[in-house]
């Protein structure tokens, strides 16, 4: 794989956190550019995530037909142009239209991408691969506030543009040719196998406890310990800037320990970190520990990753799509599940989830460490001589 191809394929793990999260920080002006509060301007976001998630249930068996190559051309083309029709929206419903379709199209890129590194990456480095693609997705999610923030200075359209204009150069280098050829007739029920549910119910729980939590330390940020907005969303970047950090040096660990005992660990690690920041009676400690659950959280996602594509499911796109599209519906029902528990007793808004991070171990051993285990397993003792 030359090194111009390599760079477009972990770019892509870039373009589709950001797309997803450029609205977070221009909600304001989203809102005051259609009349709408930002509240009602916050559905750009919904509008991005709810197909992205949905479709990712069968957009990587349909990669597999269809040829990864092919696949996320299209995709990237679709992207771009649904980022024009975002930067040129003339009303708030085309906006949330094109957001819409940003998010379908973005469905077909994540989870192509991720199998085409499986299919083009040695299996004893694979679990690098993985984090620095995992790296990548951080970066796109921590930059995406900052860098629609700086756009609305002049104009949040510009954030669109940028999207569309990297969306196009992506489409003309599109991916690395790989050995494997399409697979015709993948089925959907290949990808819904109990070494894929498993890890899809993980990723779920966890994303869901981890990174779709940052809503919940805000209100704490907030309501303990009186911080302002900009200073909320600073300290909360943390998140993001420690999970760019350390992915690669998790798929390093992966790649020595197996990603089943790094997904332990993340779990367990994450579990004490969320207790913290839901405890302690000082900003800093709490800080430092969300910033923290970043690694613990990219220690989790980037080896559920592996698990799955060490797997020998031959439907691997399909299978490591069905655990992405888990992830970002426990982002999304994050909210409903904590928000009511907090509004109770805040210790519970961070008790609950750390005590589910705290089942994750019992999950991923139901499961079978060897999936994840990339030592070969000890041949049988010679019987002993007559």
């Amino acid at each position: 794989m030359g090194r111009l191809a390599r760079a477009g394929l972990y770019a892509g793990a870039l373009i589709g956190p950001f797309g997803g999260a450029v609205t977070t920080s221009i909600l304001p002006e989203i809102g005051h550019t259609y009349g709408r509060s930002p509240g009602a301007a916050a559905a750009t976001l919904t509008y991005y995530l709810v197909p992205f998630a949905v479709l990712m249930l069968v957009s990587g068996t349909l990669a597999q037909r269809w040829g990864p190559q092919r696949t996320v051309r299209i995709a990237y083309v679709v992207y771009a142009i649904t980022s024009a029709l975002a930067a040129s929206s003339w009303t708030f419903e085309v906006l949330l239209t094109s957001r819409a379709l940003q998010g379908a199209a973005n469905s077909f890129t994540t989870p192509v991408l991720l199998a085409v590194i499986a299919a083009s990456t040695p299996k004893e480095k694979l679990g690098r691969a993985l984090g620095l693609f995992g790296s990548m997705q951080a970066a796109g999610q921590t930059s995406a506030p900052l860098v629609g923030g700086l756009a609305a200075e002049a104009d949040w359209r510009l954030a669109f543009v940028v999207i569309s204009i990297v969306a196009v150069a992506l489409a003309v280098l599109g991916v690395p040719q790989t050995d494997a050829e399409p697979e015709r007739n993948a089925s959907l029920r290949s990808a819904f196998v109990p070494s894929t549910i498993r890890p899809a119910v993980v990723a779920f729980v966890c994303w869901g406890c981890l990174g779709g939590l940052s809503f919940l330390v805000a209100f704490r940020l907030d309501d303990v310990f009186g911080l302002g907005a900009g200073e909320r969303g600073v300290l909360l970047t943390g998140f993001g800037i420690v999970g760019f950090l350390t992915a690669r040096q998790i798929g390093k660990a992966i790649d020595r320990f197996g990603a089943a005992t790094t997904v332990v660990v993340g779990a367990t690690a994450g579990a004490g970190l969320v207790a913290a920041v839901g405890t302690t009676p000082i900003a800093a400690v709490a800080v430092v520990a969300w910033a923290l659950t970043g690694a613990a959280a990219q220690g989790v996602l980037v080896s559920l990753n592996a698990l799955v594509l060490q797997s020998e499911n031959a439907n691997r796109g399909g299978s490591v799509s069905v655990v992405q599209s888990l992830r970002f519906m426990g982002a999304a029902a994050a909210p409903l599940a904590f928000v009511p528990l907090y509004q109770s007793h805040p210790l519970l808004g961070f008790g609950v989830p750390a005590a589910l991070l705290v089942t994750v171990p019992a999950i991923v051993t139901w499961s079978g460490r060897g999936a994840g285990n990339r030592r070969s397993p000890q041949p049988e003792a010679p019987p002993p001589p007559r």
